[in-house]
């Protein structure tokens, strides 16, 4: 869990994903809409991917990609990103972190 919190803790948006997983593609483009400048972790990619995947497992996560962290804070997958969206919440939580200036 440390790793994962240290890596959270380096950039205003990160986000942990597989390049197998669609769902980690369409919260991107979401991002990606607001001009969201987001840190991606490929967990394929790391040597310690593993670990990493066992510790978002730990948070709740299934499945356990995409992560998201904004603010240094645990937003969740897929679905809690879309919530947020559709609540208008997104656009803020990004402001407040410094991933947007608009």
């Amino acid at each position: 869990m440390e790793v994962v919190n240290h890596l959270a803790n380096q950039h205003p948006v990160v986000m942990f994903t597989k390049r197998s997983c669609c769902m980690s593609h369409s919260v991107m483009q979401l991002m990606s809409s607001y001009g969201a400048n987001v840190t991606v972790y490929e967990l394929e990619d790391l040597s310690n991917g593993r670990e990493i995947e066992k510790a978002l497992q730990r948070l709740g996560l299934s499945p356990t990609v995409p992560a998201v962290f904004i603010g240094q804070q645990f937003i969740g997958g897929a679905k809690e990103m879309i919530s947020l969206k559709v609540q208008g919440r997104l656009m803020p939580l990004l402001k407040e972190a410094g991933a947007i200036w608009v």
